[in-house]
């Protein structure tokens, strides 16, 4: 079992967005806060291949899963 840690700036890179602290403040305070009833892979911002990732993401491999969640709180916070 991969037990490995994943940061937000490599789930940032794995999406294909800037992973630098300052950008991903900055897509955070822009995306802010997402309403409850919207599934994090279903926002309107993500593109299609976005949000199949993280659909396998946080259905398929449980190491990504954490930190997928850490953004999907971050997500829900006012901006």
């Amino acid at each position: 079992m991969d037990n490995s840690f994943h940061h937000f700036s490599e789930l940032f890179a794995q999406l294909g967005l800037p992973a630098d602290d300052r950008a991903i403040r900055e897509f955070l305070a822009a995306h802010s806060p997402l309403a409850p009833d919207v599934m994090l892979a279903d926002a309107p911002f993500w593109t299609p291949a976005q949000a199949t990732l993280l659909r396998e993401e946080i259905l398929g491999d449980a190491d990504w899963a954490e930190v997928v969640d850490q953004l999907n709180a971050a997500l829900r916070l006012p901006g």
